[in-house]
């Protein structure tokens, strides 16, 4: 019989664990919280110091039935739950629940999920840290006021099923200023000119510079008239030829935030995606009978660059070995700037041992583990090589007063870049611009010189990626609320998203207008970020949770009552759908429903009559060859192509099918969407037509 039961949160986790642990120990999974407030009822005393009133889950008795009694036969119980707030709450929530001492070393932490890092952190377990367990505590009630009084005030005066909150009150709130700025946006007009020269045995490309030594606007065709009228000739002079060499350092390893958004942008994974994945990750992988279960990664909820000199001199050994020592960064990497609010309890995420390979562990994990892995793999490794060095060159060439310049680069030394470089938000990659070895004084001629019309744009919308950057930025939110935040707004229908951009609901617009006219605090940028500062020095053992508190509710509940007594009431009408219902003659109306829009008779609920909604696209199925081919929405979401004669036809398509057929085989064709734009494939041969 086993010595010590150690319980941790998940199922996958115990099992990593309990390979490492041996068999003194019995490691069994709590599946999360098992007590929180109740759903039912506010559960804050606010007469009695915001005392929460704390109950078991529902559904969680079994488990914590099963805990309590493998507690009864061991001398001693470990809390093992992850290393955060939430962790340390879930841990303080199961020692009263199981009579534990809180106070006694009962809680062992981990970073990452490793046979040195859990033997250590059993050498030495610690008390509850009752400073985070307030900090979470402090979180959950100061939501749970504002969530629990707000939300019934909008189901009363707007519809059912409303919610507010502190975070996603915000975030639609920045979503909703972006929509403005875009709609009162006015574009200007600008020009451009670009030409193509030529040596004689290459050519290059320039753009307008200067006038007579003068920075020239081109806001008119008039102003490009003057320019194009001073040429004479197609003869150019080199004027000046500049050379330098550029060092391009190496980004800092994965953040909470930043490992979002970078796989939004290279992996197209929303934030949730990211974090699910993430904590298999970091809980354990089967590597096969000689590895057995183990932690790919560290723990993934940070907003540290940190990493331990122990990791730094494994993948320092690992870049020499492998690229060789030139590749190695020699100078000392700069942190990143800590901000107030950064938390350096944990390190960066990485892996927790570069010698896991990606291409070594691929046929283990799914393909999204394997691209999310390879993701932290590779920006570690690039994180303790060597800067890249660029040349660059700068070429002015001139014809009568009028200057062109051109810009090239190519890397020299590829250093870190040899195995990571960031993404970029305009989805583009970074190649080589190459100008021939011009020198000062040399003829090139003319070729060709193009004008171009422009006009400004407005803002672009935000995309997931964008917007937990610029929350990030603003102190807006944390590490773990990020991607419920997202989810949330979503799910409440107070935004959509539209091309992977966030667009504002009529629904959304109408409950941000109610919460800042009677809660202006709740949307205000500075007051929430002071407010997250506050609960982190709460953390820090230097702030009264109570006290940060209090000082919030006795405003808030003031506004609470006067909008009770002021807020209007409004009418959110159905929008018309355009045809009737087959069913009871009835107008059919748009409805929001959980997996996005759909039609529904306006005669509901004496008439349930529901129909998807459905785009028909102009092309006969190629299956049945009498049905149409219409555009729908899967769950998530995510736009397909099927027959309108669903379900005695069955043909389903991802891309999007065209009238044309294959010449080649009369085969289908698809309209295929690349980062190049989108070009036309066959779906049997391998027909292709090139982007347009």
């Amino acid at each position: 019989m086993a010595d010590y039961l150690v319980i941790v949160e998940s199922p996958a986790k115990a099992k990593t664990i309990g390979k490492y642990l041996g068999k003194k120990y019995t490691v069994k999974a709590s599946m999360g919280h098992v007590r929180d407030l109740p759903k039912s009822q506010m559960g804050v005393d606010t007469e009695n110091r915001y005392e929460p009133k704390y109950i078991t889950i529902r559904g969680k008795g079994p488990v914590l039935k099963e805990l309590k009694t493998a507690a009864k036969k061991v001398k001693k119980v470990y809390l093992a739950a992850d290393p955060d707030r939430e962790g340390e709450a879930i841990a303080w929530h199961l020692a009263h629940s199981l009579n534990i001492d809180e106070t006694s070393p009962c809680r062992v932490v981990f970073n990452e999920i490793t046979k040195t890092a859990i033997k250590d952190a059993f050498k030495d377990p610690k008390p509850i840290n009752m400073d985070l367990v307030d900090a979470q505590q402090a979180r959950r009630i100061l939501d749970r006021l504002v969530g629990y009084n707000i939300s019934p005030l909008l189901w009363k005066k707007v519809k059912k099923g409303l919610s507010a909150g502190r975070v996603q009150s915000i975030a639609v709130k920045m979503i909703i200023d972006r929509e403005k700025e875009i709609q009162a946006f006015i574009p200007e007009e600008y020009w451009s000119i670009e030409g193509t020269f030529s040596t004689g045995e290459e050519s290059f490309e320039a753009k307008f510079h200067q006038l007579d030594g003068k920075k020239t606007n081109l806001q008119t065709q008039d102003d490009v008239n003057e320019v194009t009228g001073r040429l004479k000739g197609d003869d150019f002079t080199i004027q000046t030829v500049t050379k330098k060499e550029r060092k391009r350092n190496p980004v800092l390893p994965f953040t909470t935030s930043s490992l979002q958004q970078e796989a939004a942008r290279k992996l197209n994974f929303r934030a949730k995606k990211t974090m699910m994945i993430a904590q298999q990750l970091y809980e354990g992988i089967d590597l096969g009978k000689k590895e057995g279960t183990v932690g790919l990664i560290t723990y993934m909820r940070t907003d540290s660059t940190r990493v331990s000199e122990t990791a730094k001199a494994e993948v320092k050994s690992f870049i020499e070995e492998k690229y060789g020592d030139e590749y190695t960064r020699k100078e000392k990497q700069q942190p990143a700037k800590k901000k107030n609010n950064t938390q350096d309890a944990h390190e960066a995420v990485r892996p927790t041992s570069v010698m896991y390979e990606p291409k070594n562990v691929k046929a283990n994990l799914s393909r999204d583990q394997y691209r999310l892995y390879k993701l932290v793999w590779e920006r570690l490794v690039a994180s303790e090589m060597a800067a890249a060095v660029m040349d660059t060159m700068s070429v002015d060439l001139e014809n009568n007063g009028v200057m062109f310049r051109a810009t090239g680069s190519k890397i020299k030394f590829a250093g870190f870049m040899k195995v990571y470089v960031e993404g970029r938000d305009d989805g583009k990659k970074e190649e080589d611009r190459l100008l021939p070895d011009l020198k000062e004084g040399q003829e090139v001629q003319k070729v060709e010189i193009e004008e171009n019309q422009h006009f400004t744009q407005p803002p672009p919308r935000y995309t997931e990626a964008r917007l937990v950057k610029t929350m990030e930025e603003l102190g807006i939110g944390r590490p773990s609320t990020y991607a419920p935040t997202l989810d949330t707004i979503q799910r409440r229908n107070y935004v959509s998203l539209q091309d992977k951009r966030f667009v504002p609901t009529e629904l959304g617009e109408i409950v941000l207008e109610l919460v800042v006219e009677f809660f202006p605090e709740i949307l205000d940028v500075a007051f929430t970020a002071k407010m997250e500062n506050d609960l982190d020095f709460v953390e820090e053992g230097s702030e009264n949770w109570i006290e940060i508190i209090d000082a919030f509710y006795q405003g808030f509940d003031k506004r609470l009552k006067v909008a009770e007594e002021e807020m209007r009431e409004v009418e959110i009408k159905d929008e018309p759908a355009g045809e009737d219902c087959e069913l009871c003659g009835n107008a059919m109306v748009y409805k929001m429903g959980r997996y996005g829009k759909f039609m529904a008779c306006s005669n509901f609920p004496d008439c349930r009559n529901t129909k998807a909604i459905v785009k028909d696209i102009g092309v006969k199925c190629p299956t049945c060859k009498t049905g149409n081919v219409v555009e729908r929405k899967s769950k998530k979401q995510r736009t397909f192509f099927g027959c309108d004669r669903y379900p005695e036809c069955e043909f389903v398509s991802w891309d999007k099918p065209i009238s044309r057929v294959c010449p080649k085989g009369d085969h289908l064709l698809v309209e295929k969407k690349t980062k190049k734009g989108v070009h036309v494939e066959c779906t049997v041969c391998d027909y292709k037509e090139e982007p347009n």
